[in-house]
């Protein structure tokens, strides 16, 4: 018992265990229609488009973190409706579309952390995640932004659902498709912002890819796959924290091998299985 009792002592890994599992369930549920609709890449470079937000908040701050948060989701959710934007209006394929966003937003953010070179410091944290330095201030916002991501979700459930099996009957429904597409988007970009600080800019895709295609191996149900991914993606987070603390590991790090971990299992299992 004093294994697992032993870190909760600490005010840091209580609030870094309940940031991980909030983040995790967000990742996991909105992660499903990442995995369904092949939107991995989407992900990633959203992770990656938030970095200019957050030089130009700490440039403009004097170094300060606690506002990063909301430039962080402003630059999100501009980079999603861009992309968005792009590859509907414009005779440009999708993945050329965020191709195009990611590398020159990636190329701006850099080009702003060379400005300041303390800034190389404090960068480390937002690229891999610090998850054990998260303050109460940001734990509120990632369980209030994180419940408006999950009320959203569940609110246009059928719709979004449609959206993502068949795009084709969604239009014959008559569905508002871009206004769902908008809406979708904004909402990666949202759990994006809100699971910076726990796994970082660089393992930011991992969360909302992994653990939904782990569960997307068990069950081919959409309300299944969301619940056990979002089980897989609590328990590394809570796995991951407790391999963090013991073993003098990143904590990001150890959260997302704990999700790849699971994936391999699943994987593992799905290949043997009888049919």
């Amino acid at each position: 018992m004093s294994f697992l009792l032993e870190p909760l002592q600490y005010e840091f890994m209580l609030r870094g265990l309940l940031a991980s599992v909030l983040v995790g369930i967000v990742c996991a549920v909105v992660g499903s229609y990442v995995v369904l609709r092949g939107m991995a890449f989407f992900g990633d470079a959203l992770a990656h488009t938030i970095l200019p937000g957050i030089a130009l908040g700490y440039l403009i701050n004097g170094g300060t973190r606690d506002s990063l948060f909301w430039w962080a989701l402003g630059t999100a959710v501009l980079a999603a409706w861009g992309i968005g934007a792009i590859s509907r209006r414009a005779q440009v394929r999708e993945d050329t579309a965020i191709g195009i966003i990611f590398a020159g937003m990636f190329a701006l953010g850099i080009a702003l952390i060379s400005t300041v070179r303390s800034y190389a410091v404090d960068l480390s944290h937002f690229l891999f995640g610090d998850v054990l330095g998260v303050s109460p201030h940001s734990l509120w916002l990632i369980a209030i932004f994180g419940g408006i991501v999950l009320a959203v979700v569940a609110a246009f459930y059928k719709e979004f659902m449609t959206l993502s099996f068949d795009p084709v009957l969604a239009m014959t429904l008559r569905l508002p498709v871009n206004l769902l597409n908008n809406l979708l988007l904004g909402l990666i970009a949202v759990t994006v912002a809100v699971s910076l600080q726990t796994v970082g800019v660089a393992l930011m895709v991992a969360m909302l890819v992994t653990p939904a295609a782990t569960a997307s191996l068990l069950t081919h149900r959409l309300p299944s796959m969301m619940g056990l991914a979002a089980l897989f993606a609590a328990l590394s987070g809570l796995i991951g924290l407790y391999l963090s603390y013991y073993l003098s590991i990143a904590s990001g790090a150890a959260i997302v091998l704990t999700a790849t971990v699971f994936f391999l299992l699943a994987f593992s299992w799905k290949r043997i299985k009888p049919v």
